[in-house]
């Protein structure tokens, strides 16, 4: 295969929002897929592609696929998710991340990653993905639903969608994951836990001290993550030493 490219936004339809943070110098030898949580917008994590700083690695940070009505948010603000439909959970009057994902598949699995392989002439090896909450979620699903081996996925407070047990195929799926949730997790609990590895061969839990499955806050709760990419990444510059410090 031809060596791979820098991707642009014309690569993608122009209905498909997002934001594509070329690496800090050389070639774009990787791919690091960035979803962003239930309620928010790609703008963050544009910024945390920026601040990551990986050597070869282009991140594109990609706007949920769906808005969220004002009417579930109470706020004029612009909000989206990666579900197929915006579902309550009535028992705590909030939305349910697990909505669904075909679209997910439809449209990150068959438009970007198609783009990313056909076009850019990456390999799937080298795309990987981080997922934050409902982000995580749609990356674990997406994964799980192709049959190519890709770099990894790192979702932070996101669990395997219920349509994305292990019932729904004959094997597991190769590709790493790091699996990452509060001490008093909601969601990434020990069935969830259990649940990512009976899907996935290769699983990681990481257990932080903190209660709630926000991001990433300081060095040490950043580390494992830096850690994971710097094995999966193919890049011969490394990570770089001030890397770990969003």
């Amino acid at each position: 295969m031809p060596p791979s490219r820098l991707p642009t936004k014309s690569d993608f339809p122009q209905n498909l929002t997002l934001d594509i943070i070329p690496p800090p110098s050389g070639n774009s030898v990787n791919v690091l897929i960035l979803l962003h949580g239930l309620g928010d917008t790609q703008s963050s994590f544009s910024t945390l592609g920026k601040n990551l700083n990986l050597p070869e690695t282009a991140c594109i940070s990609i706007r949920g696929l769906n808005p969220i009505p004002p009417i579930f948010t109470g706020s004029e603000t612009p909000a989206f998710h990666w579900g197929d439909d915006v579902l309550v959970d009535e028992n705590k009057g909030e939305i349910d991340p697990d909505a669904g994902f075909k679209t997910v598949e439809s449209v990150l699995g068959g438009i970007v990653l198609k783009a990313l392989t056909e076009k850019c002439r990456f390999e799937p090896r080298n795309i990987l993905f981080l997922g934050f909450g409902q982000g995580g979620m749609a990356a674990l699903h997406l994964v799980s639903s192709e049959k190519d081996e890709f770099g990894g996925v790192i979702s932070i407070g996101g669990r395997l969608p219920a349509s994305s047990s292990a019932s729904s195929a004959s094997s597991k799926c190769k590709t790493p994951v790091m699996l990452c949730g509060g001490s008093r997790s909601s969601q990434v609990t020990r069935s969830a836990v259990d649940a990512v590895k009976a899907r996935f061969t290769d699983v990681e839990y990481v257990k932080w001290e903190k209660p709630d499955d926000s991001m990433p806050r300081n060095r040490e709760e950043m580390l494992p993550l830096m850690r994971f990419l710097a094995r999966r990444l193919k890049s011969r510059a490394g990570v770089p030493e001030g890397a770990v410090e969003i």
